[in-house]
């Protein structure tokens, strides 16, 4: 038999061509990654379930205060006597503050109280007297029926009676008189002397033992002896815009944050609502708002006057589909990165937003991820985009 022919050049040649075709291939691939355009990175976050809530916040800073501050000073004028509190003393009610000199006035109520006692002494003399008045005319009475005495007699004892009754009648009126006296007196000298109304704090001393202490006149404020602070009960005042105050309601929750404790935040309630609007510039309307704490022991360390922000909550939902509100755009607008690596834009239905996250009616799905570095150059739809790590961007 004749021996087969082989197939050797046929097969050579296929190998070849195929060789051919594989770095025709390579050499498209890397010539079209190399003129490729690069992806943006990204950030992104996926869109999921939890809660949202429409909250209104303040417009200014807000600051801590006492739920009673007193601006005392004494309704006269005087030299400063006595000055036993300092700054940041610690007072009972009812304790002293200031006192100004009144020895004057303080010899006065000695003087009412030893007439008190001569008005007494003079009851008991005038009274003592009447008794024994009255006994003569009983007894004058009984002679002139046994036909021992005149009528005219009679009369003279009845009429010394009457009168001695009078004059203890009077003794008894000066020493009302008296007592009146002393409580002018009494109320003469506690215009110089200056007590604690409540229990607090003293912030401030305006005077030394020694100066002249000055009441203020009429229209014109000056300066108070003493500041007292009952810091037992604290809340922050804070402006709300106007446009947001017709939302607030009394008892509503919220949120209290202080720049002392940063990273820390408070839970509290509204506790009053401005009815009026401040108007401090034309463009600045403000309802001043009071948040109280829910737990007093909250606002123990804390001092009136700390710089406050305060967040209300108007309304919640739970468990709903949300994405974080630094990626909407315009238009209720989102930008989401495909499973090609593709941006695309979505128009969204959305619900309650705040400026952490916006709810998600429909347009997005739950585990979507959602682009919110918009800011960058190139984020836009229908670009190559890959997602970056968190930590890398920190880096950067």
């Amino acid at each position: 038999m004749p021996a087969p022919t082989t197939p050797a050049p046929r097969s050579r040649l296929l190998k070849r061509l195929a060789i051919a075709a594989a770095i025709a291939l390579l050499a498209g691939w890397g010539l079209w990654m190399a003129t490729r355009p690069k992806p943006v990175a990204v950030l992104v976050a996926s869109a999921s379930a939890g809660r949202v809530e429409t909250t209104v916040a303040n417009t200014r800073a807000g600051s801590v205060a006492a739920c009673r501050r007193a601006k005392l000073a004494p309704p006269t004028g005087g030299r400063i006597a006595k000055l036993p509190v300092k700054e940041g003393k610690r007072v009972k009610t009812g304790e002293l503050l200031l006192e100004l000199w009144n020895e004057d006035l303080v010899s006065r109520e000695h003087v009412a109280f030893e007439q008190l006692a001569t008005a007494k002494a003079r009851v008991t003399e005038a009274c003592q007297i009447a008794v024994i008045a009255a006994s003569e005319a009983r007894r004058s009475r009984e002679l002139r029926d046994k036909g021992f005495t005149s009528e005219q007699l009679v009369e003279r004892a009845e009429s010394e009676a009457k009168a001695r009754a009078a004059a203890c009648e009077s003794a008894r009126t000066q020493v009302g008189e008296a007592v009146a006296r002393i409580e002018s007196a009494k109320a003469d000298t506690s215009r110089t002397v200056l007590r604690a109304p409540f229990a607090g704090i003293v912030a401030e001393v305006n005077g030394e033992v020694g100066e002249y202490l000055t009441p203020s006149p009429p229209g014109i404020p000056t300066l108070p002896a003493i500041d007292l602070i009952d810091d037992s009960c604290l809340y922050v005042s804070a402006p709300i815009d106007e446009v947001d105050a017709a939302r607030l309601k009394v008892g509503m929750s919220g949120r209290i944050t202080l720049d002392a404790y940063r990273g820390q935040q408070f839970k509290g309630h509204v506790r009053r609502i401005a009815p009026y609007v401040l108007a401090l510039e034309k463009q600045a309307r403000t309802v001043e708002i009071e948040v109280e704490f829910d737990d007093p022991g909250d606002s123990r360390q804390l001092l009136v006057g700390y710089s406050a922000d305060i967040e209300v909550v108007i309304e919640t939902r739970e468990n709903v589909t949300r994405i974080p509100t630094p990626a909407l755009m315009p238009g209720n607008r989102a930008l989401v990165l495909a499973g090609a690596g593709v941006l695309e834009e979505r128009r969204l239905q959305i619900g309650l937003s705040n400026w952490e996250f916006t709810e998600v009616k429909a347009g997005i799905a739950a585990g979507e991820r959602v682009v919110t570095s918009l800011d960058r150059e190139g984020v836009k739809a229908g670009a190559h985009a890959a997602a970056e790590a968190k930590g890398a961007a920190e880096k950067k």
